[in-house]
């Protein structure tokens, strides 16, 4: 895969065109065997969403530092720019779809987006499959890999169907397992200016800038978030500039100065004291314990 992101920053894989059907937004990867050595311990990000089918093989990876155990017949998803670490594994079977943003905005692809999957609002990366989801799944897989590599011109039309199918499925999964919370315009509003946070968190740290953003009043925006979050606005900006922090101590070797300007502080000094106040340690402290924690 291609490389986005180097140097001391966390490396970010672009979704890289196979020889099937060439295409830079969507691929099917069936994998059979062992993750390769070069690709495990490796910190990482996907610059676009995978949803895979475990069949076979118990591996251990790190999604922004909490770990998973990968079971036979499982589900697992990701979106883009989250921190992947592979450990090493059992010999794999399994089959997945990428797609990128951009594949999300085709207008056969418009509702996609939406998906509880998609957005994943509980922030969770596993789907527990019965039997009969297993069956439901795989007969899904099967259809879209003969269809992937049949091509013609209705190729494009029928893989969106088939996708849409599955994602819809899983999405009914998703909210089965993770809530049964009626969805409010407020609730909406909370998840639109997380979505707002997780785009800007670097050069946005104030809650004025995402009420601009959101065409509402900074009064109303932190009491709506407060009320359904139980958080005030002000707190998830925080939250997300800390954990892009903790990611960078844990992953790169960036200095304490260069994550600073990275994530839009203007002063280190500043930093350290904000992240000091977020976690309770210093940004020298937290990379200090965690790397002895993990390895």
């Amino acid at each position: 895969m291609q490389i986005t992101e180097q140097n001391t920053r966390i490396p970010a894989f672009d979704l890289e065109p196979d020889d099937i059907i060439g295409s830079p937004h969507f691929r099917v990867y069936n994998f059979k065997g062992h993750i390769p050595r070069k690709e495990l311990f490796l910190p990482h990000r996907k610059n676009h969403y995978l949803v895979a089918f475990i069949r076979k093989g118990g591996a251990r990876k790190w999604i922004d530092l909490n770990p998973y155990q990968t079971y036979d017949n499982s589900l697992y998803f990701t979106g883009p720019h989250q921190v992947i670490v592979k450990e090493a594994s059992n010999e794999i079977n399994s089959t997945g779809i990428a797609f990128t943003e951009e594949f999300l905005s085709f207008q056969e692809n418009a509702g996609l987006g939406q998906l509880p999957i998609i957005r994943n609002p509980y922030s969770r990366h596993e789907l527990k499959l019965l039997p009969e989801d297993v069956v439901f799944v795989e007969d899904m897989l099967t259809k879209i890999n003969e269809e992937y590599h049949k091509g013609g011109e209705w190729q494009r039309r029928m893989l969106s169907a088939y996708l849409t199918v599955l994602l819809t499925y899983l999405s009914r999964l998703y909210n089965e397992q993770f809530h049964n919370e009626a969805v409010t315009p407020d609730k909406l509003l909370l998840k639109r200016f997380q979505a707002r946070i997780n785009e800007n968190y670097r050069e946005m740290h104030e809650v004025g800038d995402y009420a601009a953003q959101l065409h509402i009043s900074a009064g109303h925006l932190s009491e709506v978030v407060k009320a359904h979050s139980g958080k005030p606005a002000i707190k998830h900006i925080h939250e997300r500039i800390t954990l892009e922090a903790r990611r960078l101590l844990f992953h790169t070797h960036q200095s304490s100065k260069e994550i600073a300007y990275d994530l839009g502080f203007a002063d280190a000094s500043y930093f350290n004291r904000f992240f000091k106040r977020e976690t309770g340690m210093t940004p020298a402290a937290y990379r200090s314990s965690v790397r002895e924690m993990y390895h």
